[in-house]
């Protein structure tokens, strides 16, 4: 059983700004991999789907968006 908060392909906000990979708070992104427990690599892309980066960010550094309606 997996009890990761997130896992492959979720979309997800950072709730932190890294300056030195010109990535702001509330920049969405997709995990693509998870590194180690709570860490994970997440791609940051603009409006055409370009990638603007990648970042190993821990967990606590994320917010995972919903599409649907889910209930808490």
């Amino acid at each position: 059983m997996n009890n990761n908060k997130y896992k492959i392909l979720d979309v997800v906000a950072l709730l932190m700004n890294i300056p030195e990979k010109k990535l702001v708070a509330g920049q969405v992104g997709t995990i693509v991999e998870e590194l180690n427990g709570n860490v994970y690599e997440v791609e940051f892309c603009n409006n055409k789907g370009e990638t603007i980066d990648m970042a190993a960010i821990d967990a606590k550094n994320l917010l995972l968006l919903h599409y649907e309606l889910e209930t808490a």
